[in-house]
C-alpha cells in the first residue's frame, strides 16, 4: 500500500512553510495540537456520559421487565436487559426516521406528473 513516508512528509513540510512562513508554523502547531486535546477530552466526557445514561437506563428497564431486585439479577441477565431495551429503542427510532422518510417522500410530485407547457401556461395567466 502507498504509505506517507519521510521524504513525503518532508515535502508537506517545506509547502506548508511556504505557504504560512516560518515564524506562524510554532503557533499553528500548538493551535493544533491544542484543538487535538480538546477533542480527545470532549469525546471522552461523552463516552462516559452516554455508557452512565445507558447503564442507568438499562437497569430500571430491567428491573421493571423482570420485577427484580437489582441485587437477584446476574450480570448476564443485565447485560440482557440492556441490550434489549438498547434494540428496542434503536428499532423505535429507526420506525421513525422510516416513517419521516416516507412522508417526505409522498409529499414529492410522482414521476412524470410535472408539465412544463403547463406550468408555462399558468405563469402567463398569473
Amino acid at each position: 500500500m502507498m504509505g506517507i513516508g519521510f521524504p513525503e512528509l518532508m515535502v508537506i513540510l517545506i509547502i506548508i512553510m511556504i505557504i504560512f512562513g516560518a515564524g506562524k508554523l510554532p503557533e499553528i502547531g500548538s493551535a493544533f495540537g491544542r484543538s487535538i486535546k480538546n477533542f480527545k477530552t470532549s469525546m471522552k466526557e461523552a463516552q462516559e456520559g452516554e455508557e452512565t445514561a445507558e447503564v442507568e437506563e438499562g437497569e430500571q428497564a430491567a428491573q421493571v421487565e423482570e420485577g427484580k431486585a437489582e441485587e437477584d439479577m446476574t450480570e448476564e441477565e443485565k447485560e440482557a436487559a440492556i441490550r434489549k431495551k438498547a434494540e428496542e429503542d434503536g428499532e423505535a427510532k429507526d420506525k421513525a426516521m422510516r416513517d419521516k422518510a416516507d412522508s417526505f417522500t409522498a409529499s414529492l410530485p410522482r414521476k412524470g406528473s410535472y408539465d412544463f407547457n403547463k406550468d408555462q401556461e399558468e405563469s402567463k395567466k398569473g
